[in-house]
C-alpha cells in the first residue's frame, strides 16, 4: 500500500510539473537582421555570468565552445555573403568559437543539431576565421549577439560577454547581383516584363489608364506572342471606356491562345470580359 501511495505521489508530482512552465537558466534567443537586402537570423542560447568567471573560468581559453548555451548557437544567411573575409553560401550553420585571451577563432558546421562539441564533425566545417578580442568598460551579464556599424551591403555582428567582446565583419554579396541588374537595365532598357508590370500597377492602382495603355502597348511590341498581355491590354481598354478595341482584343487572345498548349486560364478571362461589356 505504501509503495502505491509512493508511486502515485511520484506520477501526480512528474504530471504536475510537465504541465508547469518554468523560467529557461539561458532562456533562447532569436535575432534577424537585414544586411543589404536580405536578412540574417541567429539563433541562440544567452547563459549568466551569475559572479562567475567566465572567459578562462566557466569557458575555458583554447578550447572549442557552443558559443552560448544549450543547443549549439545557429545562424542563417539568405544570400551567399562574406563571413569574416570567408565566402560562405546561403543556408543555416552552427557556429563554434575557441575562445583566446587575444583573439577568437570563429567557426561554422553544416550540421546545425549538435548540442556541444562531442560530436563535432570538422569534415562539415566551412570555414575557420579569426577575430580579435577586444575588452569592454561596460559588463555584459547575459551573452549577447547583435549587429551594428552598418553600411549599405554589410555589419559587424558582435558576441559579447563579461568584459569580452569579437566582432566579425559580415558582406552581401547582393551588391554584384544589383550592379548586373543595373547594368542590364540601362543598357538594354527595361524588358517586356517591366512594362508589362509597370501597365498592370498602373491600370489596377492608379487612373492613369493612358499611361498603363502605353506600357501594356511597348511591352506588346517587345513580345507580341504574350497573349496574356494582350489580355491586360483589352482590360485596359474597358477601364478607359473603349469597349469596341476591348472585345476586339480579346478576341485576338482567345485565338493566340488556342494556339498554345496551355492557356493558363485566359480563354475564360477573356471570354468572361467581353460578356460583362456586351451585357451593359
Amino acid at each position: 500500500m505504501k509503495k502505491t501511495l509512493i508511486l502515485s505521489a511520484m506520477f501526480c508530482y512528474g504530471f504536475i510539473t510537465a504541465q508547469i512552465k518554468t523560467p529557461q537558466p539561458s532562456p533562447t534567443a532569436t535575432i534577424t537582421q537585414k544586411v543589404g537586402i536580405s536578412n540574417i537570423s541567429v539563433e541562440y542560447s544567452r547563459p549568466g555570468a551569475k559572479e562567475r568567471e567566465i572567459f578562462g573560468g566557466l569557458v575555458s581559453y583554447e578550447k572549442m565552445w557552443r558559443t552560448g548555451a544549450n543547443k549549439a548557437t545557429k545562424i542563417t544567411f539568405d544570400e551567399n555573403c562574406v563571413f569574416g573575409g570567408a565566402k560562405i553560401k546561403k543556408g543555416s550553420y552552427s557556429l563554434f568559437t575557441i575562445p583566446g585571451k587575444k583573439e577568437w577563432t570563429v567557426v561554422l558546421n553544416k550540421n546545425t543539431e549538435l548540442w556541444g562539441v562531442g560530436e563535432y564533425d570538422k569534415e562539415k566545417q566551412v570555414c575557420s576565421i579569426v577575430a580579435k578580442v577586444i575588452e569592454t568598460k561596460d559588463f555584459t551579464e547575459s551573452f549577447t549577439i547583435d549587429f551594428g556599424t552598418f553600411q549599405s551591403f554589410s555589419a559587424i555582428m558582435s558576441l559579447k560577454w563579461a568584459n569580452t567582446k569579437i566582432g566579425i565583419k559580415i558582406e552581401s554579396l547582393a551588391a554584384k547581383e544589383l550592379e548586373k541588374q543595373f547594368v542590364e537595365l540601362l543598357t538594354k532598357g527595361p524588358s517586356a516584363n517591366d512594362y508589362y508590370n509597370g501597365a498592370k500597377f498602373f491600370a489596377d492602382n492608379t487612373s492613369e489608364y493612358d499611361m498603363a495603355l502605353e506600357w501594356i502597348n511597348t511591352a506588346i511590341e517587345k513580345k507580341p506572342d504574350a497573349f496574356w498581355m494582350k489580355f491586360h491590354k483589352a482590360r485596359i481598354l474597358k477601364k478607359i471606356g473603349n469597349n469596341k478595341q476591348s472585345i476586339s482584343v480579346a478576341e485576338e487572345v482567345i485565338s493566340l491562345a488556342k494556339e498554345k498548349k496551355d492557356d493558363y486560364g485566359y480563354i475564360k478571362r477573356s471570354e468572361d470580359l467581353i460578356k460583362s461589356i456586351k451585357s451593359k
